[in-house]
């Protein structure tokens, strides 16, 4: 049967044009957090440019120095300059951190993809597994898989990954099972697109903006549980820089130079919270 003035399906670049000329105004909160990942993304790219300090040769005669003008952050017990190092360990924590995105990603992407879209059976296997991986703490599977392959950025940043990915996939099937319900999908199927062509054309171009925001806000729980382990030692040997190996060396000093484990700390915690924030901005923008 031929339908006669069937809806044409709008191109997937079309509608991302249309949300971008209606982005929602960000508010203060939203515009100084940006500010804040934006500043932590430069430390990334060139952080040369933001201190002349070694972040791991220090002076013998500056130990224990507490915040100044000219250490903000203070220094440590071998007299290096915490904000330095700060600085230059957000390159290891950000790969680990994005790195677990990815992985949680991929993976989760692939099972909400595959449970809602290949029938009965495929949405049995795929939410059973996620239910196994709901039933184990992301943490201890973490320190599980440090455990079996040893510590370092790579083995932290599968096994945070593999925590996440029950969030990606069942926001992923959600996501689809939404799209798939709409118009301009239905009116495809019925002109002939195959499979391939609704998933990459329609569906996942139209669930991209859920799961962008949702990387956003994952990033920055990478970067807390990356942290913890580095606390704990599980993360980036000494004496290379790592935000939660820099908080755990100056536990031992907590009672005469407290700003070697609060002021870092409290730069992880900002971090995580404007993540937040700016992933609430990024949800609503796509969703406009």
């Amino acid at each position: 049967m031929v339908l006669e003035q069937s809806p044409t399906p709008i191109p997937a670049n079309r509608r991302t044009g249309r949300r971008l000329t209606r982005l929602p105004v960000p508010g203060v909160a939203t515009v100084l957090a940006a500010l804040v990942v934006v500043m932590v993304a430069a430390w990334l790219v060139a952080p040369a440019l933001f201190t002349s300090y070694d972040p791991i040769t220090g002076e013998s005669g500056d130990t224990f120095l507490p915040p100044s003008f000219a250490h903000p952050f203070g220094t440590d017990h071998l007299g290096r300059d915490l904000l330095a190092r700060m600085i230059y360990g957000t390159t290891q924590t950000a790969f680990t951190a994005g790195l677990a995105v990815v992985v949680g990603l991929l993976l989760g992407t692939t099972v909400g993809v595959v449970s809602s879209t290949l029938g009965p059976v495929a949405e049995a296997i795929g939410m059973r597994t996620v239910d196994a991986l709901i039933a184990l703490p992301s943490f201890m599977v973490a320190l599980f898989v440090v455990a079996s392959y040893g510590a370092g950025p790579v083995p932290l940043g599968i096994g945070v990954g593999i925590g996440s990915i029950v969030l990606f996939a069942r926001v992923t099937r959600a996501e689809i099972q939404r799209i798939r319900g709409r118009e301009y999908v239905e009116a495809s199927l019925l002109s002939g697109s195959g499979y391939w062509r609704q998933l990459f054309g329609h569906v996942l171009p139209n669930a991209a903006g859920a799961l962008i925001s949702l990387a956003v806000i994952d990033f920055g729980a990478a970067v807390l549980a990356v942290s913890s382990l580095g606390y704990l030692g599980f993360g980036t040997p000494p004496p290379t820089p790592e935000w939660g190996l820099i908080v755990a060396e100056g536990r031992n000093y907590l009672a005469n130079a407290w700003w070697m484990t609060t002021l870092p700390g409290t730069l992880i915690l900002v971090v995580v919270i404007t993540l937040g924030i700016v992933s609430r901005y990024v949800g609503k923008a796509t969703r406009v």
